[in-house]
């Protein structure tokens, strides 16, 4: 889950405040009209079961399997998905934004499903400074020179990292639970213990035991995961072992392991990524275009919206999406989720 520190690692909180930013943005244009009505069943959760074929394409040190819909010269939407989640959680926003006329892509992040490393003798690194490297990557072996980037959890950090960092690249962010960047040293400072009751598996993956129990239990875990996270969710057990077929991956436990023992300092990153992890650490505004979404019932912990509010100074709004929504709000809500993503690419 995404659970990054805030710039001072102020508050996590059970549940979102009941925050409602007044709206920027104008939902106005065929466009968003198009994306609401777009077919029968369409922005209904669990109306689509399968992407198209995956496509597969060599990108900075990985080679990245990805899911894509839409008019091939359309405005460009990149989302993004969290741990322990795949792309699966678009599966009904993407048809949504393919019929509204954008190029939607979903990337499999490193350590799930089809993406694997091109070299044997790579790092399986899984702090975020590597994630959001990886968007750029993807993003210039496709030629993409501008995007609309949108996620949750890992998804939402990597998204507002990208958005941060490379805003030339980046038309608009979509952030659920908001300004997710982190830093090591953030990440030291203790919270109240209620708080950290929550993070009980960081801990856990800190040792050789939660690694090992990971291994052995990663459908169990991840299960266990989603229960917590999303309390309201009655997914059912293809919905679920659709997105756990992608822990599959060669890579998954180490991915999964060093990007939480590196939060606590405890694992190295890699040498190639201190610059920008320097420029994280500073807490970076982001100017783009934002809408920041939380649903009413994410069992994860997350920030408070007004906490992070100042973090965004281009136009910005934010949305309590309510009716029991949990952490995985785009596969929860996806209309909502849609909706956000077409409103700000028309700013």
């Amino acid at each position: 889950m995404s659970h990054s520190a805030t710039p001072d690692r102020r508050r996590f909180l059970g549940t979102a405040a009941a925050t409602l930013a007044a709206a920027p943005f104008a939902m106005s244009g065929a466009l968003f009209a198009q994306a609401s009505n777009a077919g029968a069943g369409a922005g209904r959760r669990g109306a689509h079961a399968s992407f198209a074929a995956l496509k597969q394409i060599d990108a900075g040190v990985l080679n990245i399997g990805y899911a894509e819909a839409g008019p091939a010269d359309g405005p460009v939407v990149i989302l993004l998905h969290g741990w322990p989640y795949d792309i699966y959680a678009f599966v009904d926003v993407a048809p949504v934004l393919a019929s509204a006329g954008f190029r939607v892509i979903v990337p499999y992040l490193r350590g799930h499903g089809t993406t694997r490393f091109l070299s044997g003798d790579a790092p399986r690194n899984g702090q975020q400074a590597a994630l959001a490297t990886d968007v750029i990557a993807l993003m210039d072996a496709l030629k993409i020179e501008k995007a609309v980037v949108a996620g949750f959890d890992w998804g939402a950090r990597t998204a507002g990292i990208v958005a941060a960092i490379w805003p030339e690249r980046v038309k608009a962010l979509v952030s659920v639970s908001g300004y997710l960047i982190g830093s090591q040293h953030a990440n030291t400072k203790p919270l109240p213990p209620s708080a950290e009751l929550q993070w009980w598996y960081q801990y856990y993956f800190a040792t050789e035991r939660g690694r090992l129990g990971y291994e052995k239990y990663r459908r169990e875990f991840s299960k266990l995961i989603w229960q917590l996270a999303s309390p309201k969710w009655n997914f059912d057990d293809a919905t679920f072992e659709r997105s756990a077929a992608s822990f599959d991956n060669p890579d998954h436990v180490a991915i999964v392991i060093h990007n939480y023992r590196w939060r606590l300092g405890l694992a190295p990153g890699e040498a190639r990524y201190d610059a920008l992890e320097k420029r994280l650490a500073e807490f970076p505004v982001i100017a783009v275009p934002t809408i920041t979404l939380e649903g009413d019932a994410n069992g994860a912990p997350h920030p408070d919206p007004k906490a992070y509010a100042r973090k965004f100074s281009g136009r910005y709004a934010h949305r309590l999406i309510t009716g029991g929504i949990g952490h995985n709000l785009p596969q929860e809500a996806p209309q909502a989720f849609a909706d956000a993503v077409v409103e700000v690419a028309r700013s």
